[in-house]
């Protein structure tokens, strides 16, 4: 499993390399209080518990799946006030199921556009593009 965390604290540096992220990733994430501020040593190296390991595995396997910041946050919080239920995750993964399918569709939309386009271009040394045309187009 690629986000099990340790049975032990890591510093910063270790946490990074054990979940494959940047440091920044790290420090972002404590900045926008989605993961809070870990504990220190005595000599001031951030320490991050088993529990702040398995947090920061359920945030980065949760924007591997596309969540939103603020959709992470909501997932959290039903989390940390151990009072969800199933339909209450149910229900914010529906919503964000739905934007990954209106997504989709225009995803599949600029490509129907994009390969519409490119197909028209001949390229070479003329003065006139398709693609160029399309861009300037006003809408």
């Amino acid at each position: 499993m690629p986000f099990a965390a340790a049975d032990h604290s890591l510093k910063r540096g270790a946490l990074a390399k054990r979940f494959g992220c940047n440091i920044e990733t790290i420090r972002y994430y404590e900045n926008i209080a989605l993961l809070a501020a870990p504990d220190r040593t005595n000599s001031g190296h951030r320490v991050y518990s088993p529990g702040d390991q398995a947090r920061l595995g359920f945030i980065l396997r949760g924007r591997e799946l596309g969540f939103s910041v603020e959709e992470l946050r909501s997932l959290l919080s039903l989390a940390d006030s151990h009072e969800y239920t199933c339909g209450d995750v149910l229900a914010l993964t529906r919503r964000h199921l739905e934007d990954v399918r209106i997504k989709i569709r225009d995803l599949a939309r600029l490509e129907r556009t994009l390969a519409n386009v490119s197909d028209r271009c001949e390229g070479g040394d003329v003065p006139r593009c398709p693609v160029m045309d399309a861009l300037l187009e006003v809408a």
